[in-house]
C-alpha cells in the first residue's frame, strides 16, 4: 500500500474514532462533574443520558448561525474548524501501536510541539474578528497563557528526546520498551519532566484551572462569545479533541505508549490515554480558576526555570553515564 493511500485511510479511522470518543467524552464528563457536585448529570435522552451528545448536535445544528454585523465574517468563519484542525492534526504521529500511526515522522515531537503551538491563533482570530471587546480580551490572554506555557511545555518535551537520542514518538515508545518507561528511569528527569508537562498541557487545552481565556464570570464565554449554533460547538469539540490528545502523547513520552505488562498493544496506549483524560477532568472539576497575573507569575517564576533546570538534569544524565 502507498505511503499517501496509508495514511488516508489511517486519517479517515483515527478521525472517526477520535470523533466518536470525544462526543461520548462530553456525557462522561457531565456525569463525572456530576457525581463530584451530588447532581445527576444528564438522564433523560437515552438510557442514563447516553444518547445527550446525540441530542446536543442535532440542536447545535438547528441553531441559528448568527455573524455580528461589524465582524471580520472571512476569518470569523474561519476560525471554529482551524481550531478543530490543528487538535486533530497532532494525531498523525502518535503511534499508538507498533506501527499503527499515520507518520513517523522523525521529527514527530518537534511537529507536535509546532502545530499544538498553532492552536492559540484560532482563538486570537476568533476574538479579534468578532469585533467584541470581552471577545478581544479572552484572545488576548488566551496569546499570552499559549506564548508562555508553551516554553515549559517544550522544554519538558525535549527531556525524552535528551533521554533517548530520537525526535520520533515512535523511537522514543521503542526505547522505553526496550529500558524502561522514561517516568521512573532514569530516575528523576522524567518524572520531574512529566509533572511540567501535565501541568502546561492543562494550560494549553485552556482548562480549569487556567482557563482564563473564557472566564464566564469576567467575559461573558471570552472568544466565544459571539458564535452559535455548531461554530460555538467546534471550539469546544476542539478542546475535547486536545485533551485527549495530550492523554495520548503524555503516554507516548513519559509511560511507555503501548507497552505494558502481559500483552503490550494498542490496548494499553487507549487505557492510558483515557486515563489520563480522566485524570484532567478531575483536576478540572476540583480547583478553582486562578487569576491572570497568578497564572502568569506561576508560568515564569517557576515552571520556565524549572523546565530548563530538568532539561540541564537530563542532559547531565546522559552525559555522566549511558542511560
Amino acid at each position: 500500500m502507498s505511503p499517501w493511500l496509508h495514511g488516508l485511510l489511517y486519517g479517515v479511522v483515527l478521525l472517526a474514532v477520535l470523533m466518536t470518543l470525544v462526543a461520548w467524552a462530553t456525557w462522561f464528563e457531565r456525569k463525572f462533574a456530576g457525581r463530584m457536585q451530588s447532581r445527576l448529570g444528564p438522564t433523560i435522552v437515552g438510557k442514563f443520558g447516553l444518547l445527550q451528545p446525540i441530542a446536543d448536535a442535532l440542536k447545535l445544528l438547528q441553531k441559528e448561525d448568527i455573524v455580528p454585523a461589524r465582524a471580520d465574517k472571512v476569518l470569523f468563519n474561519l476560525a471554529p474548524p482551524l481550531t478543530l484542525f490543528f487538535a486533530l492534526a497532532v494525531a498523525a504521529v502518535v503511534p499508538f501501536s507498533p506501527g499503527l500511526l499515520a507518520s513517523d515522522m522523525d521529527v514527530g515531537v518537534l511537529y507536535l510541539l509546532a502545530l499544538s503551538g498553532l492552536t492559540v491563533f484560532p482563538i486570537w482570530i476568533a476574538g479579534w474578528a468578532s469585533n467584541n471587546k470581552y471577545a478581544l480580551l479572552g484572545g488576548m490572554r488566551a496569546v499570552a497563557q499559549g506564548i508562555s506555557y508553551e516554553i515549559p511545555l517544550l522544554m519538558a518535551a525535549a527531556v525524552p528526546i535528551v533521554l533517548t537520542g530520537t525526535m520520533s514518538l515512535g523511537g522514543i515508545v521503542e526505547f522505553q520498551v526496550q529500558h524502561g518507561w522514561l517516568i521512573w528511569w532514569p530516575p528523576g528527569p522524567g518524572l520531574a519532566a512529566f509533572a511540567l508537562f501535565l501541568v502546561a498541557a492543562l494550560a494549553e487545552g485552556n482548562r480549569i484551572p487556567f482557563d482564563i481565556p473564557e472566564a464566564e464570570s469576567e467575559l461573558v464565554s471570552g472568544p466565544s462569545t459571539e458564535y452559535t449554533g455548531i461554530k460555538f460547538g467546534l471550539f469546544y469539540l476542539g478542546e475535547y479533541v486536545h485533551t485527549m490528545i495530550s492523554g495520548a502523547v503524555m503516554s507516548a513520552l513519559f509511560f511507555g505508549g503501548w507497552d505494558g505488562p502481559f500483552a503490550p498493544g494498542l490496548h494499553w496506549m487507549v487505557l492510558k490515554t483515557l486515563f489520563f483524560f480522566v485524570a484532567l477532568l478531575w483536576l478540572r472539576w476540583s480547583l478553582v480558576r486562578y487569576r491572570p497575573d497568578q497564572l502568569m507569575a506561576i508560568c515564569w517564576k517557576y515552571l520556565v526555570p524549572g523546565s530548563l533546570a530538568v532539561l540541564l538534569w537530563a542532559a547531565v544524565t546522559v552525559v555522566g553515564g549511558p542511560v
